[in-house]
């Protein structure tokens, strides 16, 4: 849509959740991708990406930053990042037509490569997700009544998946750029979630030739309310949002789906306002906005934990160790008190 470890108990509060660090960047961080070393033991290699051009990358766990620059992209939005290994990675920039694009580095962001520029008005990318290091897919809004994703099957280039499958969008209905997670994709699933008029989960299960739709439970029924962020795990998959504009308004903002997407139910206990992110770890689930976060072992019941202001959370391989992205440049490094839950 337009709208634009694990931690040595001596050095937090038993109470923290967060250490929050500076990227040093002047930006509203929305996208953050981190990649674990081969042994699981050493150096996290992090990568964000906000407002005003901003692409940050950390190869020592958060301890110091870098500013990369892309060629013509000081200006763009770039709203998501999925990293493989150290030195590769695509970053999605969102807006209007030209706006929206696709990058790649494959040396640490040294040198990029266009991949990918919008040239319809109404294409604006909101998600970027992959199932390995050649192949991705990106949501963009809907184009002439239907919701259009590209696919890229080499890593390289990228193409238009058919629309002949994919069912209608509702009028003024759309997706939301805000984490870079409204999409994902589990192997051979694709589900991607919407707002506007409804909030609505669209499913394939052949990596987007068919597609089948449903209304979920979530808030919706204006431009700034619905869906924000999908996760997937197995059969149970996981809808955070609520409404962006009313960011404490509980209730109806967190639902889950049992059954691979075919129906869905409210949460018992929701998150304490809308909610961006949400991404699942060893000991259960994190959901993050911009009035704190919450904690969850089964995805229904939240306990709010902690008030920093977080736009998107991921973590590395289903361990305990992650990393969130907020406002102001901010980076926070997940503090795991769940044995204190």
């Amino acid at each position: 849509m337009r709208f634009l470890i694990l931690a040595i108990a001596v050095l937090f509060p038993a109470d923290t959740w967060w250490a929050v660090r500076e990227s040093g960047v002047d930006s509203n961080l929305r996208g953050v991708s981190i990649v674990m070393d081969e042994s699981g033991e050493g150096d996290l290699t992090i990568w964000a990406t906000g407002s005003n051009g901003a692409v940050v990358r950390s190869s020592d766990s958060g301890k110091s930053w870098k500013r990369l620059a892309i060629p013509e992209g000081d200006s763009l939005d770039f709203r998501g990042v999925q990293a493989f290994g150290r030195e590769i990675a695509y970053v999605m920039a969102s807006g209007e037509g030209a706006k929206s694009r696709i990058y790649k580095t494959t040396d640490g962001g040294r040198n990029w490569k266009q991949q990918y520029r919008g040239e319809d008005e109404a294409f604006f990318l909101d998600a970027l997700a992959c199932a390995d290091q050649k192949h991705c897919f990106a949501l963009s809004d809907p184009v002439d009544g239907k919701f259009l994703l590209i696919t890229t099957e080499d890593g390289e280039t990228w193409k238009e998946l058919p629309r002949d499958h994919m069912p209608a969008a509702l009028g003024k209905e759309g997706a939301f750029a805000a984490s870079n997670s409204g999409l994902c994709v589990d192997g051979k699933d694709l589900f991607f979630g919407t707002g506007g008029p409804a909030a609505r989960v669209f499913r394939s299960h052949d990596l987007g030739r068919t597609w089948t739709v449903v209304e979920t439970p979530i808030a919706g029924g204006n431009a700034s309310s619905g869906i924000f962020s999908l996760l997937c795990d197995g059969k149970t998959i996981l809808a955070m949002g609520g409404d962006y504009q009313n960011p404490a308004q509980s209730g109806r903002n967190a639902a889950l789906s049992r059954d691979g997407g075919k129906t869905w139910e409210l949460a018992a206990i929701s998150p304490k306002g809308y909610r961006s992110s949400v991404a699942g770890f060893r000991a259960g689930y994190v959901a993050v906005g911009p009035t704190g976060a919450e904690v969850s072992t089964d995805g229904s019941d939240w306990k709010h934990v902690d008030s920093t202001p977080l736009n998107a959370i991921t973590f590395s391989g289903g361990h305990g160790r992650g990393w969130a992205a907020g406002p102001h440049g901010s980076m926070a490094q997940f503090v795991d008190r769940m044995k204190y839950f």
